[in-house]
């Protein structure tokens, strides 16, 4: 009995471990994490199981489907959807942290690993009570860049897609404003690009990028159109500008 709970005792600091080396990538989609992600993998963060090809993404969208399927089944099992957001913080319930304990200690091994999910901006507040010394780095990207982007892959109207972008760049921006953390802005050019991810690198525990890189032109299908903005996205996106790099 004495050596089960020892055994119990390592396995929960094993699993404490695995967090305090997570890096979670948040960014809505259709906004550069898939980007962002693989220049991370290729800097040496472990993503386990992810996808490496996809019609709309021939590079591979980096996203882990244990915890796409987790935060499908959460948003289900609410009455949502990634493209109707809850509102608010959610509280999970016992068997739902359970499951996500589960995906955590799938990583006890590894000694730096993060996975990208643009849901995760939904669920933020609880992954982050079960990971407390979990890393964050972020991504963003123009509205109406993203709002054509929805369109050409979904038939999204723009009005839609520019709620939903206010509605997951509201909580990044909430998020950097509490506890700040790198900001990337997937409307800079590659050469800026990464020269603000090699410049946070190092405080992450990864390696620099040289000439092997996960960037390419395919990445970024849509550039800026030249729309009216409604003025709350405007100033939100200002703001995010503002903080990248700070």
């Amino acid at each position: 009995m004495q050596r089960s709970i020892v055994d119990l005792f390592q396995r929960v600091l094993r699993r404490g471990g695995a967090g305090r080396r997570a890096l979670l990538i948040l960014g809505m989609h259709r906004s550069g994490t898939s980007f962002l992600t693989g220049s991370l993998q290729q800097a040496g963060l472990e993503l386990g199981r992810h996808s490496a090809w996809n019609p709309h993404n021939t590079r591979g969208n980096r996203e882990n489907p244990d915890f796409v399927a987790f935060h499908e089944d959460l948003l289900a099992a609410r009455g949502c959807a990634w493209d109707r957001p809850p509102e608010g913080r959610l509280r999970w319930s016992r068997a739902e942290q359970a499951r996500a304990r589960a995906l955590i200690a799938g990583f006890d091994a590894v000694p730096s690993w993060g996975f990208k999910d643009p849901r995760t901006l939904l669920f933020i507040d609880a992954w982050r009570s079960l990971m407390p010394g979990a890393r964050v780095i972020g991504i963003f990207r123009h509205p109406a860049a993203v709002a054509r982007s929805l369109d050409a892959r979904g038939g999204m109207p723009i009005d839609k897609a520019l709620g939903l972008w206010r509605h997951y760049n509201a909580r990044l921006l909430a998020l950097h404003r509490t506890r700040p953390f790198p900001l990337l802005s997937f409307d800079e050019s590659e050469p800026e690009l990464h020269s603000h991810l090699n410049s946070v690198l190092g405080a992450l525990g990864l390696n620099a990028l040289h000439d092997d890189r996960f960037w390419a032109a395919e990445l970024r299908h849509h550039e800026t159109p030249s729309v009216t903005l409604p003025g709350d996205c405007g100033e939100l996106y200002r703001e995010l500008k503002a903080r990248v790099g700070a």
